[in-house]
């Protein structure tokens, strides 16, 4: 059986989520989200978890080092390295890791959400001031043709913007939208940039009462190079 095969059968017979699961081996949820999925996000290739990992997840499911070892039959390990935390700096000193997610489900905080796909460096001096950072895959059209299916947006975590950023927005009973954000004095449109969609019209009543609620706003853009 596989290590991350292994995780995750333990995981909901003890009804555990992988952030409570990362806590007990002292690994970032970002390693073990990885090798549950067998593969590494940056570059989709099959991941062979290291004998440090091994042995931290091993105490993390209360079994010995060798009964676990036993247990993953001939899965290959790193015998060389380290587990790795992707979520404090990476090799480069002035960078550090940002997680890029597939959706940002309603009423989940960005903290807590599984959904992770990806991982992407911004520059280290981007954190002063306490500020913080998340990723997000772009599907579909609506945006098109600043932003294209696929791109990736580093966003800032904002619960307010100016008029005219682009951002991702909570509508109560929705995943997280990404429009570009006009305010007036009667409330806010959420602009598509493709004349194909209409715009979201909300006043000021249902952002309070929906509620209505910006969470991010873009910062940077990244294309990848077919």
């Amino acid at each position: 059986m596989e290590l991350g095969e292994i995780i995750k059968k333990y995981r909901i017979e003890h009804d555990l989520s992988l952030r409570d699961f990362s806590k007990r081996c002292n690994l970032s949820y970002t390693y073990i989200s990885m090798l549950e999925k067998g593969s590494d996000y940056r570059n989709n290739k099959p991941l062979s978890p290291t004998l440090d990992a091994v042995s931290k997840i091993a105490s993390g499911l209360n079994v010995s080092l060798e009964d676990l070892l036993k247990l993953m039959d001939d899965q290959q390990i790193n015998f060389k390295d380290k587990a790795p935390n992707f979520e404090e700096k990476s090799n480069k000193t002035s960078a550090v890791i940002v997680l890029i997610y597939g959706t940002i489900p309603a009423g989940i905080p960005i903290e807590c959400i599984e959904d992770i796909i990806d991982t992407e460096e911004i520059d280290a001096d981007m954190l002063k001031g306490g500020k913080q950072y998340f990723g997000l895959k772009i599907k579909g059209d609506s945006m098109y043709p600043e932003y294209l299916d696929n791109d990736t947006i580093i966003l800032e975590k904002v619960d307010n913007c100016e008029s005219g950023d682009d951002c991702v927005v909570m509508v109560n009973g929705d995943d997280g939208t990404f429009k570009r954000v006009f305010k007036n004095e009667n409330g806010i449109i959420l602009q598509p940039l493709n004349n194909n969609y209409q715009p979201m019209i909300y006043t000021n009543e249902q952002i309070e009462n929906l509620p209505v609620r910006v969470i991010g706003k873009v910062v940077e853009l990244r294309r990848r190079k077919k």
